[in-house]
């Protein structure tokens, strides 16, 4: 359970800052939603003003620029249009004139209408955008500050369509607009902050889940591992006791009868006896070299050094040539006087399947296995041949066909505190290195 609170930490932290992202970019899409929502309210108001202007204040001498008609309008506007946020009223004609507005200086004035007023008046609608307050006609709303302006279409009785606009100051769109966002915004948070909290018991929850299965793992490969010696003790026990015995007392059963046919005189039978004698010591041979192989020796009592000379003794018997090293400050290690006793079996099966491997897939010349004390408490296993290597794919096919050995024993090495490391190319041979904690 030790590394269970910073991994659930380290969830948790990965879990806030992702939240915040979204905090902060769901604050700025709803602030948007927001502020797109009071601009429809200000295109709503200015549709509702141009409509108490078209039905009471708008009249056939506001067109013509009467006097006593545009009063009546400016006395409507003063009275229900004007105030609030809205700072300014105008009413312009299809070629840009200023038929209308509060400000009584720009009444009768021409100005260039936008492409999007002018289109107002084929398609209607409503249009709203911020003042760009650097054109000459809005130059009396400069002190205002920022505004946003609104415009749509409205008829005079005699049918003309006049162009009516409205100005708002943009504090008071931001400030509709941060009203929505203080309306949406806490259950947006809210639901995120209890989407965290019920983070945190189901990280926690997973957290053990994987603690426990990885722990499960380990006890199977320890089992695996355990019943595979387990197994290897009782056939080399049986074999050791059985086949070995009998066919060496079978061996030498036949010495003497090999004597007696060549005092008889009888040389073929002798031969005959004789080689029989000595195929059945070479089988005795080969088999205690299985022996060796299927359950290693008392390692504790015989020593690495011992039991890795046995294992390069077949190959020196094929005709490789063998060298074994093992450093001065690793003899106590090698010999069984240090070292816990999770470390020798790793390096005496690691080599194992080293050797193995080489004498079976690689054809080697040479095999070196040296043993060495790679740091303070650490013990370096090197295994290097000069057989024809082999590439990454290779091992992974042979790894899909079931041949794992490597693999658990990386395995093996990392949940010893260690690394394994396998290094290999197609006609240069292969090196294995293994280092383990070995105080």
């Amino acid at each position: 359970m030790d590394g269970m609170p910073s991994a659930v930490v380290r969830f948790m932290l990965a879990s806030v800052a992702a939240f915040a992202v979204i905090a902060v970019g769901g604050y700025l899409a709803l602030r948007q939603v927001a502020l797109d929502q009071a601009v429809r309210e200000t295109r709503e108001r200015t549709v509702a003003a141009g409509r108490i202007v078209e039905s009471a204040g708008l009249t056939d001498g506001v067109v013509d620029g009467r006097a006593a008609a545009l009063r009546r309008l400016d006395d409507l506007v003063l009275g229900q249009v004007l105030g609030g946020a809205v700072v300014r009223v105008k009413l312009w004609s299809r070629d840009g004139t200023v038929l209308y507005s509060d400000e009584p200086a720009l009444i009768s004035a021409r100005y260039a209408l936008g492409e999007d007023e002018r289109a107002l008046f084929t398609r209607g609608g409503v249009d709203a955008e911020v003042s760009d307050l650097s054109k000459p006609e809005n130059r009396y709303e400069r002190p205002q500050g920022k505004l946003l302006e609104a415009y749509t279409t409205i008829r005079a009785p005699n049918g003309t369509q006049v162009l009516f606009e409205t100005y708002e100051r943009y504090g008071a769109v931001s400030a509709n607009a941060s009203r929505l966002l203080r309306a949406f915004a806490p259950p947006l948070l809210g639901g995120l902050l209890v989407l965290l909290a019920l983070q945190l018991p189901l990280a926690w929850s997973l957290a053990r889940r994987l603690r426990r299965e990885h722990a499960q793992r380990e006890a199977l490969l320890s089992n695996a591992v355990e019943a595979s010696a387990s197994e290897r003790r009782r056939i080399a026990a049986e074999l050791h006791d059985g086949a070995v015995q009998e066919l060496a007392g079978v061996a030498f059963g036949l010495a003497p009868l090999a004597e007696a046919a060549q005092r008889r005189g009888d040389a073929e039978e002798a031969g005959t006896l004789r080689d029989a004698s000595a195929r059945l010591r070479q089988g005795v041979r080969d088999l205690r070299t299985l022996l060796v192989e299927i359950h290693p020796p008392n390692l504790a009592s015989t020593g690495l050094d011992a039991a890795l000379s046995d294992l390069l003794s077949p190959l020196e018997a094929a005709g490789v040539t063998t060298e074994l090293a093992i450093a001065d400050e690793a003899l106590p290690l090698a010999r069984g006087g240090a070292g816990d006793g999770a470390a020798l079996p790793l390096l005496y099966r690691t080599a194992r399947e080293a050797v193995r491997n080489a004498r079976q897939h690689g054809d080697p010349r040479t095999v070196r296995i040296g043993v060495e004390c790679a740091a303070p408490g650490v013990v370096r296993l090197v295994v290097a041949d000069d057989g024809r290597g082999f590439e990454p794919a290779q091992r992974e096919r042979a790894q899909a066909a079931g041949h794992v050995g490597l693999t658990l024993l990386e395995e093996l090495a990392a949940q010893a505190g260690g690394a394994l490391r396998v290094e290999s190319r197609p006609g240069a041979g292969t090196t294995l290195t293994l280092e383990v904690p070995a105080p």
